[in-house]
């Protein structure tokens, strides 16, 4: 899957040898990898969100404890 993303098409298990020469069809493969890497990050990122969203919601506040404030701390998981 990772392959088709990169690069448009199923991976071959063969390969040819090409003669060395510039492909006139490089920028159009580089602006099209740039657009499908924006496409799957931006796919990511809303994925990111929306998993945040439903993990906020079974989460509880969360006391902000600063320097110096004094806490009560459970020594029952503390190997002594």
């Amino acid at each position: 899957m990772l392959f088709k993303v990169n690069y448009g098409q199923n991976s071959k298990i063969e390969f040819k040898v090409r003669k060395k020469r510039k492909y006139k069809g490089a920028r159009k493969f580089v602006t099209k990898m740039k657009k499908i890497q924006e496409e799957v990050k931006a796919a990511l990122g809303k994925a990111q969100k929306e998993m945040k969203k439903y993990v906020d919601r079974k989460r509880g506040k969360v006391n902000e404890y600063k320097v110096k404030d004094l806490v009560m701390l459970s020594t029952k998981d503390l190997k002594y």
